[in-house]
């Protein structure tokens, strides 16, 4: 539902409405009552979905080459860019900050994997 504002000139306030379709007159001023309100630009914001981030990613040629050869600065943007700037756990961080360097923190992902699954035993079959 679309989200209208306006400020109210008798009180000074800036006030949201949610209405269905927007109203021919402004609604009053739900602080004072005043019949004043006057309609203002409002900023909005748009989410990219995850084909646009797909196709941002697919169309920038230095980073699926970089993807092609295993890089694994080329796989810190990509997961990067993904995240949309969501907060990583620190253990991610860590393993993102590594990749940025040209590191592949391999031994530490499959500890990690093995603790997760429970098979933290490092023992091989010698017979």
């Amino acid at each position: 539902m679309p989200i209208y504002e306006y400020a109210c000139d008798a009180c000074h306030r800036v006030v949201s409405s949610y209405q269905q379709r927007f109203p021919l007159s402004p609604p009053p001023c739900p602080c004072c009552g005043s019949n004043g309100l006057r309609r203002i630009f409002s900023t909005f914001a748009v989410q990219k979905t995850y084909r646009d981030v797909y196709e941002d990613i697919l169309s920038d040629r230095e980073l699926t080459k970089g993807m092609m050869r295993d890089d694994p600065k080329a796989l810190a943007e990509w997961s990067k860019r993904m995240s949309s700037g969501e907060k990583s756990p620190p253990e991610y961080e860590e393993l993102t900050e590594r990749m940025q360097r040209g590191e592949w923190p391999a031994a530490q992902i499959e500890t990690r994997r093995r603790e997760l699954s429970g098979s933290g035993d490092d023992r091989s079959d010698a017979g």
